[in-house]
């Protein structure tokens, strides 16, 4: 099944000119990298051609499905570690926006592949990262990601291809006479929600749920976040958390699939910030070897999504859409590893690299969501020690 052409080009019309740009979409003469995968081709057309149109220049970045698993059966260590910097420096320096659309033949390719050298891999790919953060903080880069619906991923999340792409176009409003102008509208009251919360003056937050009790640090020098077109769809309001103030215990009940790999029922404890404890019914390996990892051992984002505001209400094995899930109890999810550093209230280009950690910004080439949607409740403690509940069955109280 491929979409129809008209729900493509709305797709491709959303993802180019809204998503970037903070949700005010692409200029004339601006350099669009395009990061589309082999399955997703009929997408990459009509981005191709929306990019065209709207008078920017597009560059294709085209990878074939399934060839991830040879690097590390015929690869050495050194194969597996090299980065190509010349390349990918040019990449970014060229290109003032990037779309990566997610999209996939097999959910499951690096099954029983030695997991430390996948962390090796993401961990030579710092660099990239970096560049496109400092660039981004500077305002001249921005980007977006989307998801292409294919039988592979349809199979994951236990639902027919058609099903699969019916959530896709819900969430993405793609159904709609002008999903730009729907964005818009859900971009005033998350931007509503993120300016409630910074203006409460939160010490810290607790998370009461079944197997958790969460408390997670939040302190000075940082702000909500939420909208402006990172990721189709994004509903969560989020913060960078102080990664040396999370305490207590957390159960998530979504699987994720990261790594090639499925990790499912993760359970975590914490003890002044760091992961002292972590379990998980499948992929455990996987998880622990990311946690090794420097800085994947802190939490280095807090997030939240009231299920008023999301389409989305199945299971989609796709961190994009399931840290984005409606559903009856909206969701909550942490991630381990980076922090997003524009939580910082000021300009995030004139503070030193040796302050970031200082104010207590995790940094690290990991960022990895871990999502629950069972019954919680959030509870805000304020500077003059007075609590608030701002989040509840599924809903923001504020």
């Amino acid at each position: 099944m491929v979409p129809s052409q008209k729900i493509l080009d709305k797709y491709a019309d959303v993802l180019i000119n809204f998503a970037l740009n903070n949700g005010k979409g692409v200029k004339p003469g601006e350099v669009v990298l395009l990061r589309v995968p082999e399955c997703a081709k009929p997408l990459l057309k009509s981005l191709y051609k929306t990019v065209l149109l709207a008078k920017a220049h597009p560059i294709i970045q085209y990878s074939p499905d399934e060839m991830s698993r040879d690097l590390f059966e015929y690869g050495k260590e050194k194969q597996i570690s090299f980065f190509p910097k010349k390349y990918y420096k040019g990449l970014v320096d060229e290109a003032d926006h990037l779309v990566a659309v997610l999209a996939e033949t097999n959910k499951k390719e690096l099954e029983g592949i030695d997991s430390s050298l996948i962390m090796k891999r993401q961990t030579a790919f710092r660099p990239f990262m970096q560049w496109r953060e400092e660039k981004e903080n500077k305002g001249k880069f921005s980007w977006t990601l989307g998801l292409y619906g294919t039988n592979a991923m349809a199979k994951e999340a236990r639902l027919t291809l058609k099903e699969y792409w019916d959530q896709i176009i819900k969430a993405c409003f793609l159904d709609e006479k002008d999903p730009v102008a729907h964005w818009k509208k859900v971009t005033k009251e998350v931007d509503r929600l993120k300016d409630k919360l910074n203006s409460l003056d939160i010490d810290h937050l607790r998370v009461e749920s079944k197997d958790t009790d969460l408390i997670i640090g939040l302190d000075k020098n940082r702000k909500w976040l939420g909208g402006g077109g990172h990721n189709i769809p994004s509903f969560e309001v989020f913060i960078s958390p102080d990664f040396r103030r999370t305490q207590g215990k957390i159960r998530f009940n979504q699987p994720l699939y990261r790594y090639g790999n499925l990790i499912d029922e993760v359970y975590l404890e914490f003890k002044k910030g760091n992961v002292v404890k972590a379990d998980a019914k499948k992929g455990l390996a996987v998880l622990k070897d990311m946690i090794k990892t420097k800085g994947a051992n802190y939490v280095g984002e807090f997030s939240l999504t009231d299920r008023r505001l999301s389409n989305i209400t199945k299971f989609m094995a796709e961190t994009l859409y399931d840290e984005n899930v409606g559903g009856r109890q909206g969701n909550t999810h942490i991630a381990l590893g980076n922090a997003y550093k524009d939580s910082y209230p000021k300009n995030p280009i004139k503070v030193p690299k040796s302050k970031w950690k200082e104010m207590g910004y995790n940094e690290s080439v990991i960022h990895t969501d871990i999502v629950s949607t069972y019954k919680r409740k959030v509870t805000a403690t304020l500077k003059n020690k007075k609590t608030l509940v701002i989040y509840e069955d599924g809903e923001f109280k504020i």
